[in-house]
């Protein structure tokens, strides 16, 4: 996606579903939650760009494994993550929680708390021409995270706070799981024609090989069964059927 004049956010495709964001602008840029480091040292160095900063969302391996060998490539680099993730991310060098600001690529990047599917997840969002939502694996395209290390109602607080931004965030998740989220919603509601047109497109999507995230919150209220969820039974009775669906 295209913001401002030299600045773009582009997603490189790891693993079996996982993307790392790679956000830029002019000389320099930002990594989320790089599970390899080879791909990403590649497109920075064919693109002759300084990584300034990475941001860790958690501290699962598929979000921090590229890492240590990005810090090896380039050792002034700020590695940001909370701070009550300091035994399971040892490699930070700037440790943030709720509220925190940093300055990055000229903005002013703000840290929210999104506890569910770790005890200490956290997101990253800025306002550029378009709210911009970094959420790891809190929220997907029609999904949210399988509830790990937290509780229901944690995660649903969570999905409270994204609910409270502004409704064109662009929303940057860390897995492509569109598909089989909008498949299992429509077992749920089947004749919901929003989310089969929705479907539609992300099949077409997929046959061309493209992305089918980022996602923007205000579509996501349509067809993110989770997110539409206005009381905290209805969100744990979700999640537990999307947990045992196959």
């Amino acid at each position: 996606m295209e913001f401002n004049k030299g600045q773009k956010i582009i997603g490189i495709r790891v693993l079996s579903d996982n993307v790392i964001w790679l956000w830029k602008n002019s000389n320099s840029a930002v990594v989320i939650d790089p599970a390899l480091s080879q791909p990403v040292i590649e497109y920075l160095k064919a693109h002759n760009l300084n990584l300034e900063a990475i941001l860790q969302t958690h501290h699962h391996s598929d979000h921090i494994g590229g890492t240590r060998d990005l810090i090896k490539e380039w050792p002034n680099v700020k590695v940001i993550a909370s701070a009550k993730e300091k035994d399971r991310i040892p490699f930070q060098n700037l440790s943030v929680r709720d509220g925190d600001k940093v300055r990055l690529l000229d903005k002013d990047v703000q840290v929210i708390e999104v506890i569910g599917h770790t005890k200490s997840h956290i997101a990253f969002y800025f306002n550029d021409n378009v709210p911009v939502l970094f959420i790891g694996d809190t929220l997907f395209s029609a999904g949210c995270g399988r509830v790990f290390e937290g509780t229901y109602k944690q995660m649903y607080n969570s999905l409270k706070k994204i609910k409270s931004l502004p409704k064109k965030t662009v929303i940057y998740c860390a897995h492509e799981y569109t598909k089989s989220n909008l498949i299992w919603a429509l077992d749920l509601e089947p004749e919901n024609q929003i989310i089969k047109n929705k479907l539609v497109e992300v099949e077409k999507k997929i046959a061309l090989n493209k992305l089918t995230i980022p996602c923007l919150l205000e579509e996501e209220m349509q067809i993110n069964l989770f997110l539409r969820a206005d009381n905290l039974k209805r969100f744990s009775y979700l999640r537990a059927n999307k947990d045992s669906w196959v």
